[in-house]
């Protein structure tokens, strides 16, 4: 698909980095599978990932986490 950000690249399968920051929680997530710009790097994600995304947000939350770094597959998982 042709990038709407910087409508020039063409997003591609590839991994990207997300931080998500709620109050005072904020959740790294790295290897998030998403359509990534070959020329600008702006991520897309399925809604399927960005249901497990809030999950992981909602639960960090819930754990009382301040600042936590996860790999995705292995925090989808738990």
């Amino acid at each position: 698909m042709k990038c709407v950000i910087c409508k020039h690249g063409e997003t591609k399968h590839g991994t990207t980095t997300v931080t998500l920051e709620r109050g005072s929680v904020t959740l790294v997530i790295k290897d998030v599978p998403a359509q990534v710009c070959a020329n600008c790097g702006e991520a897309y994600f399925d809604a399927e990932v960005t249901d497990a995304l809030l999950d992981m947000l909602n639960a960090a939350v819930s754990a009382g986490i301040q600042v936590e770094v996860r790999a995705y597959r292995l925090a989808k998982a738990s």
